[in-house]
């Protein structure tokens, strides 16, 4: 199982994606159904489309992180956040980093800011975020010597330690 984390752009329309990629008979094949089966108040996991009827492979399970807030906010979400992981992930296979893509699913947790309004900044950095994401998982990044370096100064676009 490879996991992964990219954070990209800045204000509103910043990009953070979480991603897991394992075998489908395996337990991220088990925690992609099961979060398609079990939507929530707000969160309703989907699959990922380049276009409708057409599945990126691996076969991707969009889970929304921010409660859907309005009309706006759910359309960024299924509309640019959502072509935005899709194309992240065909990216990243056309680029070598996911093989076999038909053995594998991919679970991509997705913040999309309530307060984003660039239909354009949100697909670019969810593409870019997502196929970062599978870079780093591929690769298994960070490294350990990273986190340890950077364990007394944690900073994020909502405090600095």
């Amino acid at each position: 199982m490879q996991i992964g984390e990219s954070f990209v752009g800045d204000g509103a329309e910043a990009a953070h994606v979480n991603t897991v990629l394992g075998a489908r008979s395996g337990p991220a094949g088990t925690a992609w159904a099961t979060a398609l089966a079990t939507p929530s108040q707000g969160h309703a996991p989907f699959v990922a489309v380049l276009r409708p009827g057409l599945p990126v492979k691996p076969m991707t399970l969009f889970v929304n992180k921010a409660a859907i807030a309005g009309a706006g906010h759910g359309t960024l979400t299924w509309g640019p956040a959502q072509a935005g992981v899709a194309a992240g992930v065909a990216d990243a296979v056309a680029g070598g980093l996911v093989a076999n893509p038909d053995d594998l699913v991919l679970i991509a947790a997705v913040w999309v800011n309530p307060e984003a309004k660039d239909a354009d900044a949100v697909y670019a950095n969810n593409r870019r975020a997502t196929r970062e994401a599978l870079e780093a998982g591929a690769t298994g990044k960070p490294s350990l010597e990273d986190v340890l370096a950077a364990r007394h100064n944690p900073v994020n676009p909502f405090y600095t330690a």
